[in-house]
């Protein structure tokens, strides 16, 4: 077992960043949802298998902390882990580093709500979405960075 949570690198794209030469703050919205969708996908295997039980989850916070600049052509380290899970909700706790300097640039708290679209109501989290959450997947690197 691993001290190393779950792992997502990328690049950051030229038209990510600001008039400052920096990734605008914005931008660190997107890069929770794309680094939360593949730890979703190690988790639960393909999204749809989500849908299939006749559950989604959807935002209800994102909190953002910026701690130092990132620019263009850098490589971003998204790590994962599991902050509260509650009946029907769950927050995941993001620390983004700098690949190469392990400069923490950013944090991020993101709570997600459980919903049965057919009912558009939220709903309990299933033992087994629990349990997968309470495990999250230690030591797993994803990277679409090409370091």
């Amino acid at each position: 077992m691993t001290d190393l949570p779950f792992r997502f690198r990328f690049r950051v794209r030229y038209g990510e960043c600001d008039a400052q030469s920096v990734v605008f703050n914005a931008r660190y919205a997107d890069y929770v949802d794309i680094s939360v969708n593949e730890y979703i996908r190690t988790l639960f295997g393909d999204y749809q298998n989500l849908l299939d039980q006749d559950l989604d989850i959807q935002v209800v916070s994102l909190t953002m902390h910026y701690r130092a600049p990132a620019r263009f052509d850098d490589v971003l380290e998204a790590r994962i882990k599991a902050g509260r899970i509650g009946t029907t909700s769950f927050t995941l706790h993001l620390e983004f580093y700098r690949y190469g300097d392990g400069q923490l640039v950013a944090e991020a708290d993101i709570t997600y709500v459980l919903i049965q679209p057919s009912q558009m109501a939220k709903t309990a989290l299933p033992a087994p979405i629990r349990e997968k959450l309470e495990a999250g997947a230690p030591g797993v690197l994803v990277s679409h960075a090409g370091e």
